[in-house]
C-alpha cells in the first residue's frame, strides 16, 4: 500500500495504518476510558454509532468537532452512540468532559497501544496522534460514511456525517 499523507501548517506527515472503507465492517479495537478501564468498540454494537476521531480535545478545532457531534447527535435519540476517539491520556479527557458543558460525551483514549489508529488508518508517524477522521457505523456493524480529513486544521463535513448517521438510525 502506498504511503498515505495528512498536512499540518502545509507540511505533510505520514498516516500508518490501513484505511477503512464504506461496506467493511468496522474493526473491533480496545480503547482506554477516562477512568482507564479497557473498553472495546464492540461494547456499542447494535447501535448506530458515529467515531469521530481528533487529534487532541486540548485544540480548538478538535473542542469544537466534538462539542457539534455530540449536540447534534442528542437530537437523535437515546440509542445514537457518538464515540471521540483521541490519543489523548484519559486524564485530559476527563478534565476536558468535565469543563465540557457536554452531557453523555464519551471520550475514549488511544493512547496505550494506537490499536484503534492502527485499525482505522488515522496514526500520524512522525508525531504517534490521531489524525481527524469521522466514521459512522450501522447497527450491523458495518462501516456506511468515511472520512479522512486531509488537513488536520480543517473541519469534517458535519452535515455529510450527521446525515449518515440519521440514516443508519433511521431518522
Amino acid at each position: 500500500m502506498a504511503n498515505r499523507t495528512v498536512t499540518i501548517k502545509d507540511k505533510p506527515y505520514t498516516l500508518l495504518g490501513q484505511p477503512v472503507k464504506v461496506g467493511d465492517p468496522a474493526p473491533d479495537v480496545e480503547l482506554t476510558a477516562n477512568d482507564f478501564s479497557p473498553v472495546k468498540l464492540s461494547a456499542y454494537n447494535g447501535k448506530p454509532r458515529l467515531i469521530s476521531v481528533v487529534y487532541s480535545l486540548d485544540t480548538g478545532l478538535c473542542d469544537a468537532q466534538t462539542h457539534k457531534f455530540n449536540e447534534e447527535a442528542v437530537k437523535l435519540g437515546g440509542d445514537v452512540v457518538v464515540l471521540t476517539v483521541s490519543a489523548d491520556l484519559p486524564f485530559a479527557q476527563k478534565r476536558w468532559c468535565g469543563a465540557s458543558g457536554l452531557q453523555n460525551v464519551i471520550t475514549l483514549s488511544d493512547h496505550k497501544a494506537m490499536a484503534f489508529a492502527g485499525a482505522y488508518g488515522v496514526h500520524i508517524q512522525e508525531r504517534r496522534v490521531t489524525s481527524r477522521a469521522v466514521f459512522v457505523v450501522d447497527r450491523q456493524n458495518v462501516v456506511r460514511y468515511v472520512e479522512y480529513v486531509p488537513v488536520v486544521g480543517s473541519h469534517p463535513n458535519y452535515d455529510a456525517a450527521l446525515q449518515a448517521l440519521k440514516q443508519v438510525a433511521g431518522k
